[in-house]
Parts: C-alpha cells; sequence; structure tokens
C-alpha cells in the first residue's frame, strides 16, 4: 500500500501477546495505540511497548494518526468494531472469523467498498512455509489430480486453559467457528473454493468448568454444538471430510491429509506456520505395503511467520490487488462453516453460494526481504 501501516490494537485478552511477539520486526507495520474495554489491560499492553499508547476505544478510532485497526476483540464485536473502524476511514484487519455469521460480514465488506479501505483477516498461518509448500507441491502436479482430504481438530475444550472462555461456547463460537477457519482457509488455499456441504453435529455437556485462573472451577453453559463433522464439495471436484471437536479426548490423525491420483501428503497443523510436508507416492508402495514417505523441503512461504504476517502482507500489497489475507477469503471460510452448520440442523446438503479466489502463492521469502524490495 506503500507507506508503513500505523496500527491501533482494539482488544487486548489472551490473543494479543502473540501479535506483539511479531509486530515490533514488521518493518511495514507500526504499532502506535492500544485500547479496551477494561482500562488496566489496555496499560499493560502499551507499558510493555516503547511509544505505544493506551486509549479508549473512541480514542483510538478518532485518532487521525491511526489508519489502520487490528481487531482482536471477541467474535460477537468483529463487526460492531469493524464498522465503527471503517466508518472512521481505516482500514481493518481482525481476528478469525471475519463476523459472527455472513449477515455481518457482508455488511462489513459493504462498508469497505464503499469507503475505498481493505479488510483484511486471520488466519494468516497459510501464509506460512507449512501450507504454503504443500500447496506449491500439489501446483507442481506432484500428487495428481487432488481428489480427497481429511482435516481433524479434537480438545476435550479451551475451558481447560483458557481463564475466560464463556465465548467459546455461544453462538459465534464452537469448535467449528473458532478452530475451523484455519483448516477451512487451509483447504480453500490447497484445493480452491467450496460448492456444497453436507454435516451433521452434537454436544456432549450442558455447562463446561473453568480448569486455571481466577475464574477457576466456576462453569459456563453451553448453549451451541461442539462436535461437528461434515462433507465439504470443492469446485474442483476434490472431497474434504471435516472433523471439529471439542469432546474428544485426543487424536493420532493428521491434521490434514491430501490424497491424490499418484501420491498421498500430510499437511502441517494450519495453526501454526510451519511444519513438515510429506508425501507417500504410489510407487514407494509394493505389495499394498507403505515402503515410507518423504519430508519436502520449504519451497513456498513466508519464512520464520508469526501472528501479524497478514496485516503485514496486506501493507505491502499494491494499490489494486488483492492482498491474501482478505475479506472475501474470509467471508467465504465463514459462510463455508455457517453453511456446514445449517445442514447440520437441517439434515440435507446446502449450496455455498459464495467463492474466493485462491490468493496467490507466497514465494519462499522473508518478509524483511519483500519489505526491503517493495520500498526500492
Amino acid at each position: 500500500m506503500g507507506e508503513p501501516l500505523n496500527v491501533g490494537i482494539i482488544g487486548c485478552g489472551a490473543i494479543v501477546a502473540q501479535y506483539l511477539t511479531t509486530l515490533p520486526s514488521l518493518e511495514s507495520v507500526n504499532l502506535r495505540a492500544v485500547a479496551d474495554l477494561d482500562p488496566s489491560r489496555a496499560q499493560a499492553v502499551a507499558d510493555s511497548q516503547e511509544g505505544v499508547r493506551a486509549l479508549t476505544v473512541d480514542e483510538l478510532l478518532a485518532d487521525p494518526g491511526i489508519d489502520t485497526v487490528l481487531n482482536l476483540t471477541i467474535p460477537a464485536a468483529h463487526a460492531e468494531i469493524a464498522a465503527r473502524a471503517i466508518a472512521a476511514g481505516k482500514h481493518v484487519y481482525g481476528e478469525k472469523p471475519l463476523a459472527a455469521n455472513t449477515t455481518e460480514a457482508r455488511e462489513v465488506l459493504a462498508l469497505a467498498e464503499a469507503a475505498g479501505v481493505r479488510v483484511g483477516c486471520a488466519p494468516d498461518t497459510v501464509l506460512g512455509t507449512g501450507i504454503q509448500t504443500a500447496r506449491h507441491a500439489i501446483d507442481e502436479g506432484l500428487i495428481g489430480r487432488p481428489i480427497s482430504a481429511t482435516a481433524t481438530m479434537v480438545t476435550p475444550g479451551h475451558e481447560r486453559w483458557h481463564p475466560n472462555p464463556d465465548f467459546y461456547y455461544v453462538p459465534g463460537g464452537g469448535p467449528l467457528l473458532d478452530m475451523g477457519p484455519y483448516y477451512v482457509t487451509a483447504l480453500v488455499t490447497l484445493l480452491g473454493p467450496v460448492t456444497s456441504v453436507i454435516g451433521a453435529a452434537s454436544h456432549t455437556r450442558k455447562e463446561r468448568t473453568i480448569g486455571g485462573g481466577p475464574r477457576e472451577g466456576q462453569t459456563v453453559p453451553v448453549s451451541i454444538d461442539t462436535h461437528v463433522t461434515g462433507v465439504l464439495v470443492h469446485a474442483s471436484g476434490a472431497l474434504s471430510t471435516l472433523v471439529m471437536s471439542f469432546d474428544a479426548v485426543q487424536t493420532r490423525s493428521s491434521n490434514i491429509e491430501i490424497h491424490g491420483e499418484r501420491a498421498s501428503m500430510t499437511v502441517p497443523d494450519p495453526n501454526y506456520f510451519d511444519g513438515e510436508v510429506s508425501v507417500c507416492a504410489l510407487e514407494n508402495r509394493s505389495n499394498d505395503r507403505e515402503i515410507g514417505w518423504e519430508v519436502l523441503p520449504a519451497s513456498a512461504g513466508y519464512l520464520g511467520a508469526g501472528r501479524g504476517y497478514g496485516l503485514a502482507d496486506m501493507a505491502l500489497t499494491p494499490a489494486g490487488e488483492q492482498h491474501r489475507a482478505n475479506g472475501e477469503l474470509a467471508y467465504h471460510v465463514l459462510d463455508v462453516m455457517e453453511s456446514l452448520l445449517q445442514s447440520a440442523a437441517d439434515g440435507a446438503s446446502v449450496p455455498v453460494r459464495s467463492t474466493a479466489e485462491r490468493p496467490a502463492e507466497v514465494p519462499l521469502t522473508s518478509l524483511s526481504d519483500l519489505a526491503s524490495s517493495a520500498s526500492r
């Protein structure tokens, strides 16, 4: 976008620490201010960062020196804060999901288009070497035509570690809307957009017990399904089977597997930026016995990436070009997930009415190198 973005963070909860680890190293991003409904949390973050001010939300939105809002509020507040930032003439980059539902998300994108500002959205983990190396291999034809994929995330629940897990168990939360964005965004990045879904869902407990922190032992009511499974039909013809659970204990399944006509591939955890991509080719099997998997060297993606790279990528993308962690992709991912929940409720296949372009591949590079070349 030409100049470094002057960023103000709204929302100083648990996720902010991961962004603060990355943002100071990004030449295309200048963190200027932070705000939170709890002023003490904002002040604690400001005190830990040189040159960063603690403001109220209204003060941050009104500050002409801030051109971009990094929205780290809870999912139920994503759309409201995004809309207010856009009304103030600011670009928005938010944590996933884009909004609590597609109606709110569509309004955010419409407001941004009318105002001429950009919308970006996590997850940006797909820009790291893990998912990008897998994508590069698929696009190069290493596994042949992709046929199917599996994506599995199981955990007994975030209340075991999160001090305030309430929002995970109300509409807008749950395993699909919380962790699904990582997996569905990865699947769309690898295999392209989704045209229809069919799903089923359940929940095992009416309440959850907080496992640590000042509220340890308190219970949280559960008003959403906590185990969701389904099949995504990609426009390419590939079928992805998705399992997202806050009810199961553990799994030995690969986070993501992609199966093609010539080879199968394991893809690393899409909640992280790196990790090994392994391939087992058809010619490496004898008498239907597995001979071995080959680990692929990193061939694409931002090296050493962390949360906030999607924001930096947005800053470095020239006007008129689409940044990678963009609002349209986030909207399609939300539409896929919402459609899956609708299918589970209806007991029938549901068409996904939106679509999205696969973002441009990330060449194997460091963001600092990219920033240096962009400034020349």
